[in-house]
């Protein structure tokens, strides 16, 4: 709540009359209702899970015992569709409360909010996208929950570049398709907790121009409008090292005259319309990251309270090891990288509502660069920060950690698929540096810019040591951000492409470092102002303490990440040499 409150600036918007008569109590007791229903219902399923996994019976996918049941009291009690349009069934509350409900389900079960995330996906392309006889036959029932939606992109020559893709469309002569092909990796493919399944498929219509330009993209059903079952089944499953009980689907589409499926948008424009879809399961994604992050770090800290092993400031007796100096430095890292990487995705989150409802025409086209220029920032920081964070969790348990019955290993496996799907982070990078930075002249980050050197200078003249000392970290961090950011625009400008590729991994990372400190020094400066108010607690000053970690030991990064982007020779020049000597 207080980072959506502080960072979402959920106060600022239900003022400003862009949420309609939603209040903050009431937001604050949807998040502790779902908070509640995670704990009780699906988080003591999570392990099971992991263990027994989703199973192929003949072309049936058989879910983990209880899955079916937690999934339909979830979607009975309106979960799915909070913040969906109310003219098919949604209840048009902020993108940013259901983007907080969903870190929520992912730190309960990564792979049961795996189903939900792309169904929220589906809705959207096809609210954006679809007809509207489309949207009258499936948004009503995708938006309660009822039926669940897939994502249909990579096949087994075409995954990250989709210009390959082979999956074919042929006209029916009444208005339809028939889909021809197999995709591979579809995530809940086929599964029996709804009793239809509504896929988005890209495919070619013969003719169609080569490359991406010739791809289009189709709304698929298992079941059909008239009750009979689609000719499209689930292949096989895969055995993955994480997320076992969601099930990872081949998908065959047309054993005979093909699938039957139907035009989303317009012919050869199914990647316009799959980018709607794939960039609200980027953001989940980075949610994902935060989500295992925040179940690691919360195991973690409960372990390193209990375990005792060894002596701290002349002690008789064993001691808890969160007592040890190291200990504490690996529980601070995850909390401040964990506040840190919410902060962005909730800041993400904030710019798509101001996108959506702001009726300032300009302010609204602001934050709609904003969020498109943040989407690759939070997938990419936020699901690194998972694998980070779940790795730094086994180590605090130690041998134990390495144990499976202790669960932290789960949160490691699981949390690796994050930064891979959806366009692996490398690719988030890539569009981050030549797509979405110059938009506009740059003016979406060069805003950013200024807006940290503002929360940097409140922080210097705060008066309080710890907020000058993290004030003086940001102005640090920014600086680098800045150069890295000119050098990068100006290898863009000049079409030294490869100069800019070569630095746009690190780049990322110093541009989540330099936010996420920033964002974290809004949380502090926020926390100090209630604090001199009279509203004196360990939250509040917790919050002043965490911004200076992040400061001195993970932003202090910065200079180093700075470097790696402006000299990129030895990977631009040189790789070769080195990788073949």
């Amino acid at each position: 709540m207080f980072a959506m409150n502080e960072i979402g600036g959920l106060g600022q918007s239900i003022a400003d009359g862009l949420c309609g008569d939603i209040t903050k109590d009431l937001v604050a007791a949807i998040v502790e209702e779902a908070g509640r229903f995670a704990s009780e219902r699906i988080a003591p399923h999570n392990r099971k899970g992991d263990e027994v996994g989703a199973r192929l019976e003949g072309d049936r996918v058989i879910s983990p015992p209880g899955w079916k049941s937690i999934y339909q009291t979830w979607m009975k009690a309106g979960w799915n569709s909070l913040s969906c349009d109310p003219e098919w069934g949604g209840q048009g509350l902020p993108l940013l409360l259901q983007v907080a409900c969903t870190e929520i389900w992912n730190s309960a079960s990564m792979a049961f909010a795996l189903g939900p995330m792309l169904t929220a996906g589906a809705i959207e392309a096809i609210a954006a996208h679809g007809s509207p006889a489309l949207k009258q036959q499936y948004l009503e029932k995708l938006v309660s929950g009822e039926w669940m939606g897939t994502m249909n992109l990579t096949e087994p020559n075409a995954g990250s570049d989709l210009s390959t893709t082979r999956s074919s469309a042929k006209q029916a002569g009444d208005g339809s398709y028939r889909i021809k092909g197999q995709k591979i990796f579809i995530t809940y493919g086929e599964h029996d907790l709804t009793d239809n399944i509504v896929h988005l498929v890209l495919a070619r219509i013969a003719g169609a121009p080569a490359g991406t330009r010739g791809i289009s993209l189709f709304l698929v059903p298992k079941i059909l409008p008239d009750g009979t079952r689609n000719d499209v089944r689930c292949g096989g499953i895969e055995h993955k090292l994480g997320i076992h009980a969601s099930p990872t689907c081949t998908m065959i589409f047309g054993d005979g005259e093909g699938a039957v499926g139907w035009l989303v948008g317009e012919e050869n424009r199914g990647l316009n319309c799959m980018f709607t879809m794939m960039n609200n399961a980027r953001l989940g994604m980075g949610l994902q990251g935060v989500a295992i992050a925040e179940r690691a770090f919360q195991q973690a800290l409960a372990y390193a309270r209990e375990r005792r092993q060894g002596y701290s400031n002349g002690s008789v007796d064993a001691v808890p090891i969160i007592q040890h100096q190291d200990v504490k430095r690996m529980l601070l890292a995850m909390k401040s990288k964990i506040h840190a990487s919410r902060a962005i995705c909730y800041f993400t989150a904030a710019s798509l509502d101001r996108a959506r409802v702001e009726t300032n025409g300009e302010t609204r086209s602001r934050a709609a660069e904003t969020a498109s220029l943040l989407i690759p920032v939070a997938k990419a920081y936020g699901s690194d920060v998972g694998c980070e964070v779940a790795s730094l969790g086994v180590q605090v348990h130690g041998g134990m950690g390495f144990i499976e019955e202790t669960g932290a290993a789960q949160h490691m496996r699981d949390a690796r698929i994050a930064p891979i799907y959806e366009g692996t982070n490398g690719i988030q990078a890539i569009d981050l540096v030549t797509r979405k930075l110059p938009v506009s002249g740059a003016a979406a980050v060069r805003c950013l810019i200024e807006d940290m050197s503002s929360i940097a200078e409140e922080l210097v003249t705060s008066g309080h040591s710890d907020l000058v000392a993290t004030g003086i970290g940001l102005r640090e961090a920014n600086a680098n951000f800045t150069s890295a950011t000119d050098f990068v625009l100006n290898a863009v400008a000049r079409n030294a492409r490869q100069d800019a590729l070569a630095g746009a991994t690190p780049y990322l990372a110093l541009f989540g470092h330099t936010l996420g400190l920033a964002l974290l020094s809004r949380m502090a400066l926020a926390a100090h102002r209630q604090i001199l108010s009279g509203t004196d607690n360990p939250t509040k000053n917790g919050r002043i303490v965490l911004a200076r970690f992040f400061a001195d030991q993970v932003a202090c990064q910065a200079p180093g990440l700075a470097q790696a982007v402006l000299r990129p020779s030895t990977i631009t020049d040189h790789a070769e040499t080195a990788l073949y000597c």
